[in-house]
């Protein structure tokens, strides 16, 4: 599971996830404190995750584990939005 940014969304007229109504994100890798690292990446989002919040995203085999997602042409999924980080008792990152 990696960590990042939601930085816009994805419009496609034609997919082949057979997913009706998935919302595409295009998101930025971010680290602990949030901070983009300028790599991007497309995830299904499945969680109502809006700009700028820093999301936690399930990749390759673990992205077509889900009840929405099994056997679907699934790279990457928001699984969860980040409200705070606590890192060796010390929080990096609080939304």
């Amino acid at each position: 599971m990696i960590l990042a940014r939601v930085i816009g969304t994805v419009v496609s007229s034609t997919t082949s996830t057979d997913m009706d109504g998935a919302r595409y994100l295009l998101l930025d890798r971010s680290d602990q404190y949030g901070k983009t690292k300028g790599d991007y990446l497309v995830a299904i989002d499945l969680v109502g995750a809006n700009r700028d919040e820093l999301v936690m995203v399930s990749e390759t085999s673990a992205a077509r584990d889900t009840l929405a997602t099994t056997n679907k042409a699934v790279d990457a999924i928001i699984v969860g939005i980040v409200d705070l980080i606590d890192e060796n008792e010390k929080i990096t990152y609080k939304k």
